[in-house]
């Protein structure tokens, strides 16, 4: 059959003919050929619909699928159509995803740049190799990141949306990257004896893993992102974009922001009672309290209306501060004698003609050197938002000499 075949049934029979042949031991190669010379171009979104059929049908088990999904990317790759995929926004989740692949392959091809210097490395040099190569997939791990998101922000809606199948497969395949991974970093820091030694027993772990890598994204971009476009809300979406930060970044920093057009947002749950979510991660109040207690150095929040509205109470505070100064004015918070400097600051700030002041006090409790620094606190426009005081006792900072290399545990 040579004729290009245009109807979706027969096109969706057609490749499950060839997956199956490919399952009972045809050859990728020539399967490869038929499939381009019978079906041309596949779209993305019956990839999906075949694999999820033939895993309802229990025509092959999703650990069959696992196991020959390399295979089928192989002969799959170049074939599938994405005309009619939806365009993606800056900022959307899978936007970033995508950005995580751009950067992504930019260590893929330093990797390809520092094997091709393999040849020529002399025993002596491998150490100093050695650790290019582990600076690359120190890189690489971050990938984990990526995979985190999808496994439980991007699955469990395409799940809910009775594709279940595929996101189980992808999801082992991840688990074979990382078991990937975590060889290749045995194999980095295990002694070597030579580079000849490297060279037959070391490289071909490290290749398979980005061999791995370089798969997914294939898989990502040319199968389950078109897919999850065509599937999921914007509100789901937003729901995913929300969620993305307290998993993180891999190999990217997002800086455009995204906002669904066409969606009712309603306010999102926070995962834990008492939640407070922020831009680069989250906490619950517990944890937050905590962490305020232990800072090395106290911090006093002042409002735009010149309020003290926080304080954090360490036990080793350099000023003394109680819960009644909460909700004053900050002048009020001041000896006479100074509340001019106070208005000079709030002033400056304000105004933006400044946004950092810094005092010191030598010998305050007769041996101790203090630090106060005031800082302007502006939010996304540049609109003040109020003051922030952060003081630190550095006696002890001001006696460091040399250097501490080795580990060694204060008191």
């Amino acid at each position: 059959m040579s004729e290009f075949i245009n109807n979706a049934t027969q096109r969706k029979e057609q490749l499950k003919h060839l997956l199956l042949e490919l399952h009972n031991g045809g050859n990728p190669a020539l399967l490869r050929r038929h499939l381009i010379s019978a079906l041309k171009n596949i779209p993305y979104n019956e990839v999906v619909e075949v694999e999820q059929e033939l895993i309802n049908s229990n025509t092959l088990s999703e650990k069959e699928i696992l196991d020959f999904c390399d295979l089928h990317t192989a002969v799959l790759d170049g074939s599938i159509d994405l005309q009619g995929a939806k365009d993606i926004p800056s900022g959307h989740p899978v936007d970033t995803f995508r950005q995580e692949n751009r950067a992504l392959e930019k260590e893929i091809e330093a990797y390809k740049e520092v094997k091709k210097k393999l040849d020529d490395i002399q025993d002596a040099q491998l150490p100093g190799y050695l650790m290019q190569l582990r600076t690359l997939f120190n890189n690489f791990s971050d990938v984990d990141k990526h995979y985190r998101r999808k496994e439980y922000l991007l699955f469990p809606f395409l799940e809910k949306h009775l594709i279940t199948g595929p996101p189980k497969v992808m999801w082992g395949k991840h688990d074979e990257t990382r078991e990937l991974l975590n060889k290749a970093h045995e194999v980095l820091t295990s002694p070597v004896s030579s580079a000849d030694t490297f060279r037959a027993t070391g490289l071909p772990a490290l290749d398979h893993a980005v061999e791995m890598i370089a798969g997914m994204i294939m898989k990502e971009e040319e199968i389950l992102f078109p897919m999850a476009m065509d599937t999921l809300s914007e509100e789901e979406w937003y729901r995913v974009y929300m969620e993305t930060p307290e998993f993180g970044y891999c190999l990217y920093d997002p800086e455009e922001e995204w906002h669904p057009q066409r969606a009712k947002v309603e306010k999102l749950e926070y995962a834990e009672s008492g939640g407070i979510r922020l831009s680069s991660g989250a906490f619950n109040t517990e944890e937050l309290e905590a962490l305020f207690l232990h800072l090395p150095f106290d911090i006093t929040f002042v409002d735009k209306h010149d309020k003290v509205r926080f304080f954090s109470h360490s036990p080793n505070r350099v000023f003394e501060r109680n819960r009644s100064i909460i909700g004053r004015d900050v002048r009020m918070c001041h000896p006479p004698g100074s509340v001019h400097v106070v208005e000079q600051i709030l002033k400056d700030f304000k105004s933006g003609k400044e946004s950092k002041a810094m005092f010191w006090i030598s010998g305050f409790q007769k041996e101790r050197f203090v630090v106060i620094e005031y800082y302007a606190v502006r939010g996304k426009e540049g609109e003040y938002l109020g003051v922030m005081e952060v003081t630190q006792d550095i006696t002890h900072l001001r006696k460091l000499e040399g250097d501490r290399r080795l580990l060694s545990y204060e008191n």
